[in-house]
């Protein structure tokens, strides 16, 4: 940890504070880029972490838990959750970060730990809720769907969709239950990754330690990954429904580390090509809205342990004393 003068502290203290507070209420109080602001919440409890040390990070996460509950008041217990999950993501990250981990451990950590505290917290407020689990996360989406269809309704969505989406509520919802931790699971790898990649500039810009995880853009998943993404496509040919489920969950959170490395081949030619900053970032944009776009990055890194689009193995096969 840097030397922090004792005049310097409280303000960093109460910089971070205010920062990580500010884009919490954002991210709650604005519909549909609520979502993509709180996104941005770990980062600057990384940046405090890693300059002012773990003690005052947390109090840092306890006063703008407390701050969300004064402000949210009923609602406080749900908007206190939204802010815990990024909130702990962020301060789990730096901890890794601190600990010099290789960038896997860093985001299989991270996510383990934030996922596992979720799941340890959500078992225990099933046990003083009259609810079951199961019936808690329906009740859930079910007024979310129903919100939803409501918004479809003001922007003045056809009839004829409306009446569909009403019709098939029940079937998405028996789905989307069972899917949960498929998505939650891909949900936070996307957020530990986009958070690793996003503070770098900002750590670097205040001279505070950032990991060596070297070259990201020649990053490739484990090879024998793409069994185990192969054997989640084969349940879901299985006629037992729990095992379809299960094939479905693994698949959802494969797509995303697929993703990662399509990501990272594009990086890399990019970076070879030299293209410009600005067309990368068009390229990106129209990667993320296009669907074709997007299943084809991710299809491309699943492939990229065959084809080795990077030249990664012939590279390391080149190197001196082989």
């Amino acid at each position: 940890m840097p030397e922090i003068g004792q005049n310097q502290l409280p303000k960093d203290v109460l910089q971070g504070i205010a920062s990580t507070a500010c884009l919490t209420v954002a991210a709650l109080y604005l519909p549909v880029i609520g979502l993509f602001i709180g996104l941005l919440i770990p980062l600057p409890l990384i940046f405090y972490r890693i300059k002012l040390g773990s003690f005052f990070s947390g109090v840092i996460l306890c006063a703008v838990l407390a701050i969300v509950g004064m402000i949210f008041g009923k609602e406080g217990a749900q908007s206190g959750a939204f802010f815990f999950y990024f909130g702990l993501t962020g301060v789990i990250l730096a901890e890794a970060f601190v600990r010099k981990l290789s960038v896997e451990k860093t985001v299989l950590a991270t996510v383990g730990v934030v996922l596992g505290t979720g799941a340890v917290v959500l078992f225990a407020y099933t046990l003083f809720s009259a609810e079951s689990l199961l019936g808690l996360l329906t009740t859930y989406l079910q007024k979310n769907l129903e919100l939803t269809i409501a918004l479809y309704e003001e922007i003045g969505v056809p009839p004829a969709k409306i009446e569909f989406l009403q019709g098939s509520l029940e079937s998405i919802l028996y789905i989307f239950v069972r899917i949960i931790p498929g998505i939650l699971g891909a949900f936070t790898l996307f957020t530990v990754w986009a958070n690793l990649l996003m503070v770098r500039p900002i750590l670097k810009r205040g001279a505070l330690f950032y990991p060596d995880f070297g070259s990201l853009n020649r990053w490739k998943s484990p090879d024998h990954l793409v069994w185990i993404a192969i054997g989640a496509g084969f349940l879901l040919l299985l006629p037992l429904t729990g095992l379809k489920m299960l094939g479905l969950n693994g698949l959802i959170v494969l797509m995303v580390v697929y993703l990662f490395q399509g990501l990272a081949i594009l990086s890399y030619y990019f970076e070879k090509k030299r293209f410009p900053l600005m067309l990368r970032g068009v390229i990106y944009t129209v990667v993320a809205v296009q669907q074709f776009l997007f299943l084809a990055v991710i299809m491309a890194g699943f492939l990229d342990v065959w084809a080795d689009f990077r030249r990664l193995k012939k590279q390391k096969d080149k190197k001196p004393g082989r």
